[in-house]
């Protein structure tokens, strides 16, 4: 399977910045921008903002199972970065 992989920074509420990645099957910018805030909002950082701005294309990769199995589920999975 091929995903799309969506860079994404956006600030916490104690304001240190969330850096990861969105990962997607379809190539579609709202798409990911939904996910992310969808997962934010199950951490409990819901006020975070997340615009195409803060989470935008970066490029198109092949997937481990368990990424593709969480993509199928879920429509996307989400790679932890640094302040997460």
């Amino acid at each position: 399977m091929q995903i799309h992989v969506y860079d994404t920074y956006v600030k916490a509420e104690d304001g240190h910045t969330m850096h990861f990645d969105v990962f997607t099957a379809v190539k579609d910018d709202q798409k990911a921008v939904e996910y992310a805030k969808q997962w934010l909002t199950s951490i409990g950082e819901s006020n975070a903002v997340v615009t195409s701005r803060e989470c935008s294309f970066c490029h198109s990769q092949s997937a481990p199972a368990n990424v593709i199995d969480e993509i199928t589920k879920n429509g996307f999975y989400i790679y932890k970065m640094e302040g997460c």
